[in-house]
């Protein structure tokens, strides 16, 4: 059972919570209280919850700064699964919205992304991710990633957590987070509360900001990563059409075009940028494919 190590705010019972998990994130943890803490009243009262994942470097002692304004909980249980579930469990909000520890979030984040869902049909509202500033051409690119407009309104729409809301009673009804997952657990969220019959919608004003990777070494790496994603979401959903899961086959013939494009294209380092993710997730598909079997 998860510990609550500060006493909640006194305050009317919050109509929204908001929910962060962090694992050794002192580097980035404060800016994004600070921007919570900052934002614009939404008409409704809300929580901020932070669910620590049992870090080991001083996030908690940031965060026991910040005690008299937010809630502070602790899963052992490691990954961002475990730790939102947390968050989701003990939220007292009837709408949970979600962002990383690693975001800012802009003052009227939190009173564009929840007025969706007064829709009872939408299951997911989510806006857009952009790079902190300043910000290089690499980091830059990390918004063509974190692309949120195209993931929601393609026609297998999906979201990402960095900028997320929900109903709880949504989220409930299809299972939380599969805590069996290291990666590609929005996606995978995302598709059961699709596939329930909610919509996803798309909220331009609900903006975030995301500490991006800023070196071509950092996005191979977080290509990787978002490789395993690939082999996981496969392995869960083996007969899913190629439109409705990632694809491996589509990811060779985009690193393909894209390396074409960075000898001979105009756009030559978007287009590097986009051969060494999708080379770092080809990679990862490869090598996760490989202990998988």
């Amino acid at each position: 059972m998860p510990h609550e190590l500060t006493a909640s705010p006194a305050s009317p019972a919050p109509a929204i919570s908001i929910v962060v998990p962090v694992y050794n994130g002192a580097e980035t943890v404060e800016a994004c209280v600070r921007s919570l803490l900052l934002i614009k009243d939404p008409g409704e009262p809300f929580e901020i919850i932070v669910v620590d994942n049992a870090s080991s470097d001083g996030t908690m002692s940031i965060l026991a700064g910040y005690r008299d304004r937010i809630r502070v909980l602790q899963e052992r249980v490691r990954g961002a699964s475990a730790a939102r579930n947390t968050g989701i469990r003990h939220a007292r909000g009837a709408v949970v919205a979600f962002t990383d520890a690693d975001c800012t979030v802009e003052p009227q984040w939190l009173s564009e992304i929840v007025l969706p869902l007064r829709d009872l049909n939408v299951g997911i509202a989510g806006g857009p991710i952009l790079s902190i500033q300043p910000c290089n051409r690499i980091e830059q690119f990390g918004e063509r990633i974190h692309d949120h407009r195209s993931a929601i309104e393609s026609t297998s729409p999906s979201a990402i957590t960095m900028n997320w809301a929900s109903r709880r009673s949504v989220l409930e009804e299809v299972g939380l987070f599969d805590e069996s997952l290291r990666r590609g657990q929005d996606f995978d969220l995302a598709r059961r509360i699709r596939m329930s019959g909610y919509r996803l919608v798309y909220c331009r004003e609900a903006v975030v900001h995301h500490r991006n990777e800023n070196t071509l070494l950092g996005l191979f790496l977080e290509g990787i990563a978002h490789g395993l994603a690939v082999v996981l979401t496969r392995k869960k959903y083996p007969f899913a059409s190629p439109a409705d899961t990632f694809h491996p086959a589509t990811l060779c013939k985009r690193l393909k075009q894209n390396l074409h494009r960075s000898l001979f294209g105009a756009n030559r380092f978007e287009s590097l940028c986009e051969v060494v993710f999708d080379a770092g997730k080809a990679f990862g598909v490869w090598l996760h494919s490989r202990d998988a079997q």
